[in-house]
């Protein structure tokens, strides 16, 4: 069959199982130039970085990346977490499923050991089955990636579903948005959360089930001396921080980062461990494409950033943070980590800058439909928005047939 991107909304629902996975590699590539160009040891060849590292949310952007960064640049074995749906012979997968394939096929053939469970993260059965891995590698973990973005949760104890929203918090909001297929300006508005939807969109986002992970493994004793764990977060400029940062979901972000400095007291006592939050740049994922006015500001930032040689990917940004925030010491080791004062690392650095947001702004206030070509860079943000779904993607006959939908190649 010929797979061709199913669009509705502005979220692509198909998959291309060789662009997924095509994808997965050139990003691996990256991570392997960028390990020679630093001359990073891994593992085998003496290096002190992360040797067993737990990654739950695996399977796309940052965590995907996390895992790709672990394995290839310091040559960690991993065990990944995700809940995606199967590919049959007949009926497409979705993207995350193919990621997974096609990193662990890689792994493989690298020598590395690469366990992905798929399934709820967020239960008390997945975590047995995380630790019962964990005891077949016959080691400790000693990184944790957090990067759990799922729309619902399930309570392991008392089995009630949270759903969380992308709302205003105090009153409704509108703004202008990108339709990035159409490349043309909408807008729109959402009425103010509930104190029910702001309560159940913490308890989906929010840092409670980083937390209990933690915990279930500390009691196991799993985690090595010097444990880290690592959840991602994202701030942005202030026209976005109605809908996001001093909205629900920026709600559930904050008690994320109480979370984190919590847990950096409570593995600093127990392992002489460490946790931290770290601010990432704004990217295309799956759910930023649908967030009222994050869609044009980032493609707007995307123009300002390339023109300055400044923009990242979601590989660029974790191989930067293991490389120049978390690893920094003598053969790759934990170093002192550079955090601002609410204990934050921050690979949003380059984002705002005082003349990357300045620029922005000025491009958010003048830009219309008519100039949009001029002020937003249309063709990387489209071409990000596809590439998420294996679309896209360098080195890929689009035209040519697809036999199976369960293989990668």
């Amino acid at each position: 069959m010929i797979i061709e991107p199913k669009i509705r909304s502005n979220i692509c629902i198909n998959a291309h199982p060789i662009g997924c996975a095509k994808e997965v590699y050139r990003q691996i590539e990256f991570v392997k130039a960028q390990k020679a160009k630093r001359g990073t040891k891994s593992c085998k060849e003496g290096g002190k970085g992360p040797k067993t590292v737990l990654v739950l949310g695996c399977s796309t952007g940052y965590g995907l990346a996390s895992r790709i960064s672990a394995a290839f640049e310091y040559g960690a074995d991993t065990i990944g977490v995700s809940f995606e749906k199967e590919g049959t012979e007949t009926r497409g997968g979705t993207p995350g499923w193919y990621n997974n394939k096609a990193f662990d096929k890689a792994a493989t053939e690298a020598g590395l050991k690469s366990v992905t469970l798929n399934g709820d993260a967020y239960s008390h059965e997945m975590r047995a089955a995380v630790l019962e891995e964990i005891k077949k590698f016959g080691t400790k973990v000693d990184l944790i990636v957090y990067s759990l973005a799922s729309p619902v949760r399930t309570d392991p104890d008392t089995k009630e579903m949270y759903k969380s929203v992308i709302k205003p918090v105090g009153q409704s909001y509108g703004g202008v948005c990108l339709d990035i297929i159409e490349e043309k300006l909408t807008t729109a508005n959402a009425e103010p959360a509930t104190e029910e939807e702001m309560a159940n969109t913490v308890k989906v986002m929010g840092g409670e089930d980083w937390q209990l992970w933690i915990d279930y493994l500390l009691k196991a004793d799993v985690l090595a001396e010097g444990c880290c764990t690592v959840a991602y977060s994202y701030i942005g400029p202030k026209w976005t921080h109605a809908i996001y940062r001093d909205g629900t979901i920026g709600g559930a972000k904050k008690h994320l980062e109480t979370t984190g400095r919590n847990l950096d007291a409570q593995l600093k006592a127990a392992v002489n461990g460490s946790a931290y939050v770290s601010e990432n740049k704004g990217l295309v994922t799956r759910s930023s494409a649908v967030i009222p006015v994050i869609s044009l500001y980032l493609s707007i930032l995307f123009k300002v950033m390339k023109a300055k040689g400044l923009h990242e990917g979601c590989i660029e940004q974790m191989e930067r943070l293991f490389a120049e925030r978390l690893y920094t010491g003598a053969d790759g080791a934990m170093a002192e980590v550079p955090v601002d004062e609410e204990h934050r690392i921050r690979v949003d650095d380059w984002e705002m800058r005082e003349d990357i947001q300045e620029e922005a702004g000025k491009y958010m206030a003048e830009v219309t439909e008519a100039n949009l070509s001029q002020y937003c860079d249309l063709a990387g943000y489209k071409h990000d928005f596809l590439v998420t779904n294996g679309f896209d993607v360098e080195g890929v006959d689009y035209s040519a047939d697809v036999a199976r939908m369960d293989v990668i190649e």
